[in-house]
């Protein structure tokens, strides 16, 4: 059986490690069949496609989504993208608009609630400033001893009603599932367990998404808790959803579960992958 992982960030987006050096990380961990998707930025999938062929594994170009839906940002993963189309480009350039100005703002209420130097110190864990995001600055408050770890970091202080929140206006479900089916890709809902929507919320986005042409969820991910597997395994069948796996790697030792050590999908799912490989 394939070992498959489709949810994976480098250093091109908000991961700390490159393209090339996560594709050796995942190889050496055992898996089989890699996509790289980082946030709102197909600009490491040539080096990942690159060392993935050099390391013998399978490749699926894919990207991360941000997008605004019910007043919560959630996550579209696109999946066997072609990352040349023109109107995803596009799009992905419009949605990256604006995390400068949102990080610069981050750091200003960061500053109000004691804690200077913020922004400039999440620029030292960020290339670009265009692809700022909430990550950088926890890593920065995790180094200068604010917080434990970044968890920790977003329950004090990025999440949603504390001191450093600042919410950002992203693409739309139609724009992003769009852009991935306009590129040839697959649209996934990433880690559905992670929004803080009610069953009757949860319900209408999952109908939403299957009408835009919307195919798969995340059932097994870093970003779920093991008791969340079954359900959302459940879930899929009952939307008629393919079933897609991914540890949401960002760094060594930040994720709840590394490669190595996350379970395959339950055998009642049809994989998203099941007629690529």
């Amino acid at each position: 059986m394939l070992k498959v992982d489709l949810h994976c960030h480098s250093n091109v987006s908000d991961g700390v490690l490159t393209p090339a050096a996560v594709a050796r990380h995942a190889r050496q961990a055992g898996v089989d069949a890699w996509a790289l998707t980082d946030h709102d930025e197909v600009g490491g999938i040539a080096a990942a496609r690159a060392a993935a062929a050099g390391l013998g594994m399978k490749f699926v170009a894919g990207v991360e989504i941000s997008i605004t839906w019910s007043g919560e940002t959630v996550h579209i993963v696109g999946l066997n993208i072609d990352e040349n189309d023109a109107a995803l480009v596009r799009g992905l350039a419009a949605t990256r608009e604006g995390r400068d100005a949102r990080g610069r703002e981050i750091g200003e209420q960061l500053a109000k609630a004691g804690i200077p130097g913020a922004y400039e110190g999440a620029l030292e864990f960020v290339d670009n400033p265009a692809l700022m995001s909430r990550t950088h600055f926890a890593r920065y408050l995790v180094q200068q001893g604010y917080c434990a770890n970044t968890p920790e970091v977003f329950r004090k202080y990025l999440s949603e009603g504390k001191p450093g929140y600042v919410p950002h206006r992203w693409a739309s479900l139609e724009e992003a599932v769009g852009w991935i089916s306009g590129a040839g890709g697959v649209a996934v809902i990433a880690h559905p367990g992670r929004y803080r929507f009610s069953q009757l919320q949860q319900g209408v986005l999952f109908d939403q998404f299957k009408e835009l042409g919307g195919t798969a969820i995340e059932v097994v991910t870093g970003s779920h808790t093991p008791d969340q597997y079954p359900v959302y395994a459940q879930l899929a069948n009952a939307y008629g959803f393919l079933a897609s796996r991914g540890t949401d790697f960002h760094a060594p030792g930040e994720a709840r579960v590394d490669f190595a050590a996350l379970p395959p999908l339950p055998a009642s799912v049809t994989p998203v992958w099941h007629d690529w490989f």
